[in-house]
């Protein structure tokens, strides 16, 4: 089958950083794996940061990659959530093969049946950047529908993949949305998914929050630089109030801010569940069937801003470089083999 791989991890502007390569179709699967005839797959920051450069040589191709859409072709032996023929999306496991290939094996009780009103490239650009969402409003920060009604939300960064379906769940549940946005088009995107209020995160967060008003937040979603905007969310979240992050951190930040206000912090990492196999792992299976029926029912807007085709190493450069240039909007997307 057709994949693209790497054996050194280099800048992506060198050719040798993506390679295209012909490697035997996966013939094990486990009890419940599916192999998955890809169609489609979306690039996250995180496959930009497991590429970036160090001083390592994988021995064998690896192939990176999460996001995928595609048509289940063959069944593990105690698989009960699929059947061949089916259509699904998912965004894979951190530990293993990843989905840049055209074919790939993925546990069934993290993998959805595709939105049936969106095509395979639209599909595509969404597991990962929903289950981040959705883990990190519903099951990190304990948002709830009537308890909650009315409570304001700041998302720093919410032009990006993750953003981008934050802020529509958060509208969807009730809260005033706050998003961050540096520029006049990311600006015009998360107002064009629902936010109140746009603000810039290059700026005081707490200052940019005065001109409009608004004397604290009561949740606050991290999705850009945990460290820089550390002592600012410390200062502007509530009492009481709860802070998740999705972006990991190169020193300690101080907890103790967040004492006096009795205030909670949660990291969101998507692949926890599978990467541990933790009994609530079917869970996500649960999320994206949930999230599918509410992009049929036309509850949610499409990310996918930008795609490529075919799936090759060229192409794959080409959206590592946008991602990594930090002016992305929404998501990136590429299909067909």
């Amino acid at each position: 089958m057709k994949a693209v791989g790497l054996k050194e991890y280099l800048p992506i502007g060198d050719r040798n950083s993506f390679i295209d390569i012909a490697i035997e179709k996966p013939a094990k699967l486990g009890e419940r794996d599916i192999l998955v005839e890809v169609k489609a797959i979306s690039v996250n920051p995180v496959d930009t940061k497991v590429r970036s450069p160090k001083q390592k040589i994988e021995e064998d191709y690896r192939i990176l990659g999460w996001d995928a859409s595609g048509i289940v072709t063959k069944l593990g032996s105690n698989c009960t959530l699929f059947e061949v023929g089916d259509e699904v999306y998912y965004a894979g496991a951190f530990d293993r093969s990843g989905t840049n290939a055209n074919y790939h094996v993925v546990d069934e009780r993290i993998v959805g049946f595709k939105p049936r009103n969106l095509d395979f490239e639209n599909a595509a650009a969404l597991p990962l950047t929903v289950l981040t969402a959705w883990e990190a409003l519903y099951d990190r920060l304990n948002i709830r529908a009537k308890k909650d009604d009315g409570k304001t939300i700041l998302i720093i960064n919410g032009a990006g993949g993750v953003g981008s379906i934050a802020i529509q769940l958060a509208k969807w549940i009730g809260l005033r949305v706050i998003a961050t946005a540096s520029r006049d088009e990311s600006a015009e995107w998360v107002t064009s998914l629902g936010a109140d209020y746009v603000i810039n995160h290059h700026a005081s967060l707490s200052r940019e929050l005065s001109e409009i008003d608004v004397n604290g937040v009561d949740f606050i979603l991290c999705l850009h630089d945990t460290e820089m905007h550390w002592d600012e969310m410390c200062e502007v979240i509530k009492p009481e109030g709860r802070i998740s992050s999705i972006v990991g951190t190169n020193r300690p930040v101080d907890l103790g801010l967040l004492m006096d206000k009795s205030v909670s912090f949660h990291w969101e990492f998507m692949f926890t569940r599978a990467r541990y196999e933790t009994v609530d792992m079917i869970r996500q299976h649960e999320i994206l069937n949930r999230v599918g029926e509410m992009f049929e029912q036309n509850q949610l807007k499409p990310t996918l801003t930008e795609k490529f085709s075919p799936i090759n190493a060229e192409n794959l450069r080409k959206a590592h470089a946008a991602i990594e240039s930090g002016k992305t909007i929404g998501k990136i997307v590429l299909s067909d083999f």
